[in-house]
């Protein structure tokens, strides 16, 4: 059985580079096949006999639809033609908030390689393949959104490769996969759909499920961090990162309330935010707040996306451009800020002498963010909160990284400092 994979223009025989540590594959054994962990995570059929993996990478990254390169192992399907069956999940057809906005600001060309910074289900990098000859790098961290993909790996003839990691390290990523510059990204910020209606993800509070909300299966869960942290880093976490006025009423109840038992269901978090965060009717719910800044906080969401738009200016090419959808307003701060500071030069104080100033390194496309209009919302109410912001690189030097606010950070406050 034949299939192009990745960027290469030869048919090789068809590849999968599953590079990942046995204790994190689903239902793990060091000899999961790859027919086994496709239909473990997206319900596809068996490819022909099972195939043992290859080393593993050192990453432990889940890399999907190209070949062998960077010493990386590839496990490849022992499957014949005639056997008439072929590993791919049922296409999806997710259409992304402001998807058709975000690809047109974009403007794909034949010939050109994009990143979707945030795959999820597919629907940026599907639109953007839909341009003839381009090619995508899709990078999510979620293992689950990699192998949904794989039937889209597939259908693309080669020209998708999926990278299990975070967007933060797309200038690294992008290397490895031998693009240094690319003509397009974009990112899709937060959670996404999928991960809010899987209860066993434990994002939302509508359905019960254990409270872990991480988007990738690494690090502390948002259980961990509840046992873990003190009253005043959960009141800033809550404060900070959910802009919620109660946030020490809120820090209080969860500490008194852990002494009796630990806190380790979305359901019962929300009980808790719910006896000292009132509503009123037609009101958010009064748990939104604390499960948004809990979310932030474990993934890191801030300060990823600060890191990924650094990374973003450092791999455009001069005309590359940068499309970005946020959902709700630190995230959309963060980026309006970006845009702000390297869409136009830097001038200096008036009271000191003049200084030879940068040029910018970004021509601004939207001098106010798109939003989506009533039919989209109508159709997803989630679309309401959404705002696009885009812009088009220029040739000058990419600007020094930003650095960080000081907020809560995870690692401080699960070592206890």
């Amino acid at each position: 059985m034949k299939r192009r994979t990745g960027f290469g223009a030869a048919e090789v025989p068809f590849a999968l580079e599953i590079p990942m540590a046995a204790p994190q594959i689903p239902c793990g054994s060091p000899g999961l096949s790859v027919y086994l962990l496709a239909r473990e995570l997206v319900g596809t059929k068996p490819v022909g006999p099972a195939v043992a993996m290859g080393p593993e990478d050192r990453n432990g990254r889940l890399i999907v639809g190209h070949s062998r390169r960077n010493g990386r192992a590839r496990v490849e399907s022992t499957a014949s033609a005639d056997e008439g069956e072929t590993m791919t999940a049922a296409p999806v057809r997710h259409v992304p908030v402001l998807g058709h906005e975000a690809v047109a600001m974009l403007a794909p060309r034949a010939g050109g390689v994009y990143v979707d910074a945030t795959f999820g289900a597919g629907g940026y990098s599907r639109a953007i393949l839909a341009t003839a000859d381009t090619r995508v790098i899709g990078i999510d961290r979620d293992r689950t959104a990699i192998a949904g993909g794989f039937g889209l790996v597939e259908e693309s003839g080669g020209r998708l490769t999926l990278v299990e990691d975070r967007f933060s390290n797309l200038a690294a990523i992008c290397a490895a996969e031998g693009a240094d510059a690319v003509d397009g990204i974009v990112m899709d910020v937060g959670v996404s759909s999928m991960q809010l209606d899987e209860a066993g993800r434990g994002f939302s509070f509508r359905l019960d499920g254990p409270l872990d909300m991480r988007m990738s299966a690494h690090g502390p869960t948002v259980a961990d961090v509840l046992a873990r942290a003190s009253e005043t880093d959960l009141a800033n976490i809550i404060y900070v990162f959910g802009e919620e006025r109660r946030s020490r009423a809120v820090a209080r109840a969860i500490v008194a309330a852990r002494r009796d038992a630990p806190i380790a269901t979305t359901r019962a978090l929300a009980d808790i935010v719910s006896k000292v965060v009132r509503a009123k009717p037609h009101e958010i719910h009064p748990a939104t707040r604390t499960f948004q800044a809990l979310r932030i906080f474990v993934n890191e969401e801030l300060d990823e996306l600060i890191a990924a738009l650094a990374a973003a200016e450092r791999v455009l090419k001069p005309g590359g451009r940068l499309a970005v959808v946020s959902f709700h307003s630190l995230e959309d701060r963060i980026v309006k800020n970006f845009f702000a500071a390297r869409g136009k030069a830097v001038g200096g104080s008036r009271h000191l002498p003049e200084i030879e100033r940068a040029a910018p390194s970004f021509a601004i496309l939207t001098r106010r963010p798109v939003t989506a209009g009533d039919d989209e919302v109508r159709a997803n109410p989630r679309a309401r909160s959404a705002k696009l912001r885009a812009a088009e690189r220029t040739a000058a030097p990419a600007f020094d990284a930003d650095t960080h606010p000081a907020w809560p950070s995870l690692a401080n406050v699960m070592r206890g400092g």
